[in-house]
């Protein structure tokens, strides 16, 4: 089986599981216990009221029938307008406004751990029972342990009280003078200096909560490979054969100690979607994780599955991304058979 018909056979294999979450997301929002017409109208209307909105909505049709029309819309990407948050406000203009934030939060989120507990778990690795290494570890094991939500409640009040508590250091005035109340709104705006600064001095904080989990795991799994890989009978062979260090770390450690790191990074990549929404709260932060709290608890029916049917679809791709990286890094995967 080649590489690509591997690939495409996931992708065959992603559209039942995309077909049952978008299915248990109809069974949530529309035979669940939220009353669109309700939360459209207010607590203060009439049944005449809600019985006309729900008719002119189409929520008066047979459940079958709205799940057919449920389920085709998301198909075919007609997502709608949003009935609450910002009434007949396109669904793909609201995501539009909000995502540039998510987008930018969760790219910190994940290069954090990448450039910082990838390399350090290697180190240790590389370096077993040393001061670095226990340093290493002992660090993977505080970020691993402390929760997301305790660390951002933690590093809220550190930095509202920065002047006081990091010895004169006041982060309300680091780098940018002005207050910031978020990020741009656009990301095409990063590319201006002052903006790129005050949406990374918006989002830091969060990204590091968000991918604090992350950098605890990747650090301990990529210690853990690394020992693994470097007294395996391979490399033991290349020393035999004489190379320099620097080739058999890059040639034949460093890559073979990424494979079973690539489901940790794809899985935490993936939490990243859930656990923005617990971090978009805490930290203010109005983006689509936010967009889809208020959604929710605001009963905004269209809005809400959308965002649903889009975090479906970030799941699903990032799983068959997993697999695709499993093919380039791992030979034994998806390779030609003769």
């Amino acid at each position: 089986m080649s590489r690509w018909s591997y690939f495409a056979k996931r992708l065959v294999l992603s559209i039942p599981v995309i077909v049952f979450g978008t299915s248990l997301t109809f069974i949530i929002l529309y035979a669940g216990p939220i009353d669109p017409a309700a939360a459209i109208l207010g607590q203060g209307s009439t049944p005449g009221e809600r019985a006309a909105i729900r008719a002119q909505l189409g929520l008066n049709k047979p459940l079958w029938g709205q799940y057919i029309d449920f389920m085709t819309d998301m198909f075919m990407f007609k997502l709608g307008e949003s009935w609450v948050i910002q009434s007949e406000t396109s669904v793909y203009q609201l995501m539009l406004q909000y995502a540039p934030r998510t987008i930018w939060m969760g790219a910190w989120a994940v290069l954090i751990p990448l450039f910082i507990g990838i390399p350090l778990g290697f180190y240790a690795g590389l370096n077993p029972n040393t001061f670095g290494d226990y340093t290493a570890s002992f660090g993977g094991i505080v970020w691993r342990a402390m929760p997301n939500f305790w660390l951002a409640v933690i590093l809220m009040t550190v930095l509202s009280r920065s002047e006081d508590v990091l010895f004169g250091f006041n982060w309300k005035t680091f780098l940018v003078t002005t207050n910031v109340v978020g990020p741009p709104t656009g990301l095409g705006d990063l590319l201006n200096v002052d903006n790129f600064i005050s949406a990374t001095k918006m989002i830091l904080p969060a990204s590091i909560v968000l991918g604090s989990s992350s950098m605890g795991n990747e650090m301990r799994i990529g210690r853990t490979a690394m020992l693994e890989t470097k007294n395996s009978n391979y490399v033991e062979m290349a020393r035999a054969k004489g190379l320099p260090g620097r080739t058999i770390v890059w040639k034949h450690i460093f890559r073979n100690a990424l494979i079973p790191l690539i489901p940790v990074i794809t899985a935490e990549a993936a939490v990243l979607v859930g656990g923005s929404v617990l971090i978009e709260t805490v930290f203010a932060i109005n983006g689509m994780g936010m967009l889809f709290f208020q959604s929710m608890i605001q009963g905004d029916v269209p809005l809400a599955g959308a965002l649903m049917y889009l975090f479906i679809l970030l799941l699903v791709a990032l799983n068959i991304l997993q697999d695709l990286l499993y093919t380039i890094v791992d030979p034994r995967v998806g390779y030609e058979r003769n």
